[in-house]
């Protein structure tokens, strides 16, 4: 059935993909990481899979910038691709991109990006996803790895410090303002809600994939 245009998109994108959502944060890595036992080493491999997301994310926003629809979310402010590469450094070393990574789950992703760049509102699906995710619960993670790995300032938890964003709640209703205000007819808002989906299946399939390596990454 063909949705109509008069929920707010932005809660449409919540409400339909509760499920995926749901599902996509109960990984056994993420559980683990949350509870401060991941090594620096399986910290490592996470941050290396996110550091080619966000890369292919805002090269992508690169080349939308002027979209009429995808311009609506598309801000440097949130850009996390020189977090995570300070990060990067903190953890394995200036020479962390020479590290081969074989991520199948993550090539599935970044690939599904990079099509994005089709349509603006299969980007904004997922800029969505990640970036507010981010804002939502970026912060607490932030400060449970800090204390776990000992960590006196947000060096090497770079990724959930959004200096750039002095209150995250009112930029997120911003943000959800602007999504709601795009002009989108049912057929649209229905093909933005299907990617969503999609993207919380890849960022599981990016945490399956972890997870398989659980037992020599927790301390």
């Amino acid at each position: 059935m063909t949705l109509t245009a008069t929920e707010p998109l932005s809660t449409l994108l919540r409400d339909g993909s509760k499920a995926e959502h749901t599902s996509a944060e109960g990984s056994s890595f993420m559980s683990v990481m949350l509870e401060g036992r991941i090594s620096p080493e399986g910290y490592t491999a996470y941050l290396l899979r996110l550091q080619r997301v966000y890369t292919a994310l805002e090269s992508v926003a690169r080349r939308l910038d002027g979209d009429p629809i995808a311009s609506a979310v598309i801000d440097p402010a949130l850009e996390r691709s020189a977090a995570l590469a300070a990060d990067l450094d903190h953890w394995a070393g200036p020479d962390w991109r020479e590290i081969a990574l074989e991520s199948p789950a993550t090539q599935r992703y970044v690939e599904r990006i990079e099509a994005s760049s089709s349509w603006g509102g299969l980007f904004v699906a997922h800029h969505y996803t990640r970036y507010l995710g981010d804002l939502s619960g970026g912060q607490a993670i932030g400060r449970i790895l800090g204390r776990a790995y000992g960590l006196e300032t947000t060096t090497g938890v770079e990724f959930y410090a959004f200096d750039a964003i002095a209150k995250p709640k009112p930029y997120k209703d911003a943000y959800r303002a602007r999504l709601d205000a795009l002009p989108l007819d049912g057929a649209e808002r229905q093909r933005i809600l299907d990617e969503v989906k999609v993207v919380f299946g890849l960022n599981e399939a990016v945490f399956s994939e972890l997870s398989a390596d659980l037992d020599r990454w927790t301390r």
